[in-house]
């Protein structure tokens, strides 16, 4: 026992029943035990949305994340999502956007990308779940015995599932946020409503806090803004038992001390916790937008933590460039999940990262690698391109297509970056347009090829991949060691197969070099043609790690190549 019932506050019914008065009175205790006995007992917000979805409760949960953790404070974050998916590796990015890779293999959803680049810390394949896994849990534990012939239900099983995950994720930090997927009032995120209420409770309000991000739409034709779509969203978290303490309101425009009065009259939180979440040109201005707003002041009054200055010195430096550089260079990203702008967004944040650091503006051209291009069309995208990358994720449809961008990459000497799926391409054209090896051609693709240039990672088995971070050792005076100024170099990887290393010898007699290896020896990671301006490829995906304060090495490259290639022109 953590306590005594002799310091509740209790009375009784006319049946008898012990009833607690002060129910928040116990939990009190329980945590003033827990610290005297050293255990941190640490805060934690969740982050919720309504009215509709894609509002950004990814961004304003990173950009939270940010001012406290550059207030001083230890963070965790979390995602939860309530989709039935139980793989996330496995769903579409034309429907989800990226897929994000932990350092320790786990396969999560995009916005964990906004929590790393954001606060800096490293997530874990334990802070990402949908209701497929949970439900697996749940009937993994109902099969092996463990609810003991009970009738297994959402309540309470699967909400003490979902509370589990929020209580391990609680551990040994100051705050921790939690991230739920969906618009409340959908049917599948009920159950994770309802997990959070009792939490909120068991835990202590005190202890909790829920930030609700929701949309004042601005009417055209009546030149007003609305604020109905948040009073009913707001009643309907209400309704499930959780009271909002905070409102960020996303909005195209300031809000009006007469519409904050509205709002906080008809959702029950107060005004000065009613916050506007203006549009901003860049998500990285959204910090200093909450910062104005003064979020992280009612954040720490809630929960009674000193309200210490933020650190932006890192962060203002990197704005400053990103607002302030006028040389443009033009970067041609080349794939077939381009027509979804999430499909490859570590990508394009990691060479925004890059491009404030050298004080350049990337203009990026997205090119549907599937697409059938003339010869004049196909020439003339690229007519005013400094540099093209070939990033991750591809099918047999559109292998073809990306061959031919690679042939013109490094036959027109263009400076060209090749990434995981990308960098098998490249070896596959360079092994039939140079080596002349007849068939040249991935075993992912066509398991029965004649040549398999690309074959699975040795040892193997069937829908195997390599994921998480992985050591390198990189070749000295390679490009690849002087760009990283290191000989061993740990990045993150999501594949399956690699070049098969019985061509390694054809190919470095005709100019292409494996230039980085695995620790083991057996995977090339980095290949290059050192009598091309810039031409690299990489088994992994180094746009994982790129911060704004820590843009990647390779990006910095990179984007200097695309320079010199512009002042050329």
């Amino acid at each position: 026992m953590l306590c005594h019932l002799d310091k509740l506050d209790f009375t009784l019914d006319k049946k008898g029943t012990e009833k607690y008065l002060v129910l928040d009175k116990y939990y009190q205790h329980c945590r003033e035990f827990r610290f005297k006995r050293g255990k941190k007992v640490g805060k934690h917000i969740f982050v919720l949305g309504g009215v509709l979805s894609s509002l950004g409760k990814g961004i304003s949960s990173a950009s939270i994340g940010f001012l406290l953790k550059h207030m001083g404070y230890s963070v965790a974050m979390q995602k939860l999502d309530p989709y039935l998916n139980v793989c996330i590796g496995e769903m579409s990015p034309f429907q989800h956007g990226e897929v994000f890779v932990t350092d320790d293999g786990g396969e999560g959803d995009l916005d964990l990308g906004h929590y790393e680049r954001f606060t800096g810390i490293s997530t874990s394949k334990r802070v990402n779940a949908t209701s497929g896994v949970i439900y697996e849990s749940v009937n993994k534990k109902e099969r092996n015995g463990e609810y003991q012939g009970k009738t297994v239900q959402v309540i309470p099983h699967i909400t003490d599932e979902i509370k589990s995950l929020l209580a391990a994720a609680n551990a040994e930090v100051d705050f921790t946020i939690t991230e739920i997927g969906g618009t409340v009032g959908d049917i599948e995120s009920l159950p994770f409503i309802e997990a959070i209420r009792q939490y909120m409770i068991e835990k202590g309000f005190s202890q909790t806090m829920c930030i609700f991000l929701t949309y004042i739409p601005y009417v055209k034709a009546a030149g007003e803004l609305k604020t109905k779509p948040t009073q009913y969203a707001v009643n309907k978290l209400r309704e499930l038992g959780i009271q909002p303490n905070l409102l960020l309101c996303r909005t195209e425009m300031d809000l009006e001390e007469e519409i904050t009065q509205k709002i906080a009259l008809f959702t029950n939180v107060h005004q000065s916790h009613v916050k506007q979440a203006i549009d901003a040109d860049s998500v990285y201005e959204i910090p200093k937008n909450y910062l104005k707003e003064g979020v992280h002041k009612i954040i720490c009054k809630h929960f009674s933590m000193p309200i210490k200055e933020v650190d932006f010195a890192k962060w203002d430096s990197f704005l400053h460039n990103f607002k302030s550089a006028e040389t443009e260079v033009n970067i041609a990203i080349c794939g077939k999940y381009v027509d979804h702008k999430d499909a490859y967004i570590s990508l394009v944040e990691a060479l925004t990262h890059s491009a404030a650091a050298n004080e350049l503006r990337v203009n990026i051209h997205t090119i549907d690698s599937e697409a059938d291009y003339s010869q004049a069309a196909f020439e003339a995208l690229f007519k005013d391109i400094h540099a093209i990358i070939l990033p991750r994720g591809g099918s047999e449809s559109g292998i073809e297509g990306m061959i031919r961008i690679v042939h013109f990459a490094r036959t027109q000497n263009i400076p060209f970056l090749s990434i995981c799926y990308g960098m098998h391409v490249s070896l596959i054209e360079f092994a039939r347009n140079v080596c002349k090896i007849a068939g040249a051609n991935s075993q992912e693709i066509d398991p029965q090829c004649e040549n398999p240039i690309i074959v699975p990672i040795p040892h193997s088995t069937k829908d195997f991949k390599r994921l998480g971070s992985f050591s390198c050792k990189t070749k000295a005076d390679s490009l690849s060691a002087k760009i990283y100024l290191a000989e061993d170099v740990s990045e993150r990887h999501r594949h399956s197969h690699c070049l098969n290393q019985k061509y390694i010898a054809a190919f470095e007699e005709k100019g292409m070099i494996v230039t980085a290896t695995s620790v083991e020896g057996d995977i090339a990671e980095v290949v290059e043609i050192p009598a091309h301006p810039f031409y690299i490829g990489v088994q992994f995906i180094p746009e994982y790690i790129s911060r704004p304060e820590h843009p990647h090495k390779l990006y910095n490259a990179f984007l200097n190549a695309a320079k010199e290639k512009r002042d050329k022109i």
